[in-house]
């Protein structure tokens, strides 16, 4: 199973709702249970250099279904994932990207978010993979 379009633009909502909340800008981007891409917003005014890490948060966190911030715990040095991030054509190991769940608590894609603080990245993914 897979997200749909229909599911994907419902996340980017949430999404952007919690970033106005946050009052920051984002890029958000949903990928699939295969890591292809969605969909995909980037607000007014949000940084064009967080295009790029919000699609490889969310293909992070899909590629290894766990939040891109555990990844990156994982990763620092003497860990178990040491240079993970150089795998993969290039990953992001900190937070704001979020494995999607379905109701049976199957894996079938992501949302990786950037554009602001690590934190607000991460509420934010939260939020959108929330809804």
């Amino acid at each position: 199973m897979n997200i749909t379009l229909a599911q994907a633009e419902k996340m980017i909502a949430a999404a952007q709702k919690k970033s106005v909340e946050l009052d920051t800008k984002m890029n958000i981007a949903v990928v699939d249970g295969g890591a292809n891409l969605v969909a995909f917003a980037r607000m007014d005014g949000a940084w064009l250099g967080s295009l790029d890490i919000s699609i490889k948060k969310a293909k992070t966190a899909r590629f290894f279904d766990m939040n891109t911030g555990v990844i990156g715990e994982l990763s620092q040095p003497g860990g178990a994932l040491y240079n993970i991030e150089h795998s993969n054509g290039g990953l992001i190991t900190f937070p704001g990207g979020v494995p999607i769940k379905n109701a049976a608590g199957d894996v079938i894609g992501a949302i990786g978010v950037s554009g602001s603080s690590v934190e607000n990245d991460h509420a934010v993914a939260e939020a959108g993979a929330a809804s």
